[in-house]
């Protein structure tokens, strides 16, 4: 993953209120990539982070929740950025929980790498709902 790629995608971002804008792709255990971006809407709890749109985008590709190995996430901010709570319940179901959680601000001169299990470490999992 090339981190002028994933910055790129903020150009495709949708956030007319907030002015925020965010990318994020995710990378599977065969390193495919799968990109999201936010998307905000007029009624605000209608609208997708880029976390989510890229993670719920790779099923219809063909990916398997739980197989992935890393997500990166970055902002027109010059901060970072940290995933909301939904967001985070999504990364923990799709991804393992050793997995990379890496974010950037948007001049690249900070950056934060989190294994899945430091960022969340009480997700709701598979296994506390099934029997």
């Amino acid at each position: 993953m090339k981190i002028q790629t994933l910055k790129s995608k903020l150009k495709y971002a949708y956030g007319p209120y907030s002015g925020v804008k965010v990318a994020s792709v995710a990378i599977d255990s065969k390193g495919k990539e799968f990109y999201g971006v936010n998307c905000e809407n007029a009624a605000f709890p209608s609208g997708l982070c880029a976390e989510r749109a890229a993670l719920f985008s790779s099923v219809v590709k063909g990916a398997n929740i739980g197989d992935f190995k890393e997500i990166h996430i970055i902002s027109n901010l010059n901060k970072v950025l940290y995933p909301c709570g939904a967001c985070l319940q999504v990364i923990s179901q799709f991804l393992k929980s050793d997995a990379k959680v890496c974010l950037y601000n948007y001049d690249l001169s900070d950056q934060k790498v989190y294994t899945l299990n430091e960022i969340m470490p009480y997700g709701v999992r598979d296994c506390d709902i099934k029997n």
